[in-house]
């Protein structure tokens, strides 16, 4: 009996964001599917619009998985996580090894086609990944915010700060076709359609 599957199905058990007052609650399957579907879109436009070679369904592939982890480590807060060196590391120690511990869980047959979304091997996919997940961090606090919670207007100027760090042409060119959307409400989303008014 191979439990991997069962284990990865539990990732919904774990919760984000546990030092914020949130007003929708987010579980790292939920974050991991709009890190999947990010990602995916980077890559688009990393070869489509920039012109550069990359794989969105790899990218996507691996965002899916890039917290898998946390089923046994949970999800350890960021100002705990990167607090210092010694703390960094010791957390990507405990990762490596959770990382190990989920692969041992799979026939060996299935092991080499996991084992680069586990590790994130392939350094390509995992800077768009991490851009991703950035992005979804920043998502999450424009929504708490228009949700009225100012418990993430310090999260989301640091966030944003942070994205642009990255200097990555997708992320801006994402953040200048996309970001605004994601602070708008159902109406004001479909005012910008043509529509108005609450749906039915």
């Amino acid at each position: 009996m191979h439990k991997f599957f069962a284990y990865i199905s539990r990732m919904k058990y774990i919760t984000r964001w546990s030092l914020m007052r949130n007003s929708v609650p987010e579980n790292i399957q939920e974050h991991s599917h709009m890190a999947a579907v990010l990602a995916h879109a980077l890559g688009v436009i990393r070869r489509d619009v920039l012109g550069r070679p990359c794989e969105p369904d790899a990218c996507a592939a691996a965002a899916l998985f890039h917290d898998a982890t946390e089923i046994f480590t949970g999800d350890l807060p960021t100002p705990i996580k990167y607090y210092n060196a010694t703390i960094r590391g010791a957390y990507h120690q405990v990762e490596d090894v959770a990382a190990e511990r989920l692969l041992e869980m799979l026939p060996e047959q299935l092991r080499p086609a996991y084992e680069p979304l586990l590790r994130e091997t392939d350094q390509e996919v995992r800077q768009i990944v991490k851009a991703a997940d950035k992005l979804c961090a920043y998502i999450k606090c424009l929504e708490e915010l228009e949700a009225g919670n100012r418990e993430f207007a310090d999260a989301a100027q640091e966030t944003l700060e942070a994205l642009r760090r990255l200097e990555m042409e997708e992320v801006s060119w994402f953040l200048e076709h996309f970001g605004e959307a994601f602070g708008l409400t159902l109406d004001r989303l479909q005012r910008g359609e043509g529509q108005s008014g609450s749906p039915e």
